[in-house]
């Protein structure tokens, strides 16, 4: 099952990586490529949390377009 996940650099250069439709599915890393890795695994982890709590596996995202 294919996620979107977000990835950016915080200001003490850290990076932070999360999936929009996993409320509170978020993890850190020093590099791009470990934050990457590590937002896999705990993807995995929150949707056996989910799961056996017996929520939703997670929520369904949408694009919209906002004129800015």
């Amino acid at each position: 099952m294919k996620f979107q996940v977000q990835v950016y650099q915080d200001e003490d250069d850290a990076y932070a990586a999360e999936c929009p439709s996993i409320p509170g599915c978020v993890t850190g890393a020093d590099s791009f490529e470990e934050a990457l890795s590590m937002i896999q695994d705990a993807i995995k982890g929150c949707v056996e949390t989910r799961k056996g709590l017996g929520y939703q596996l997670f929520l369904p995202t949408y694009e919209v377009e906002v004129a800015v």
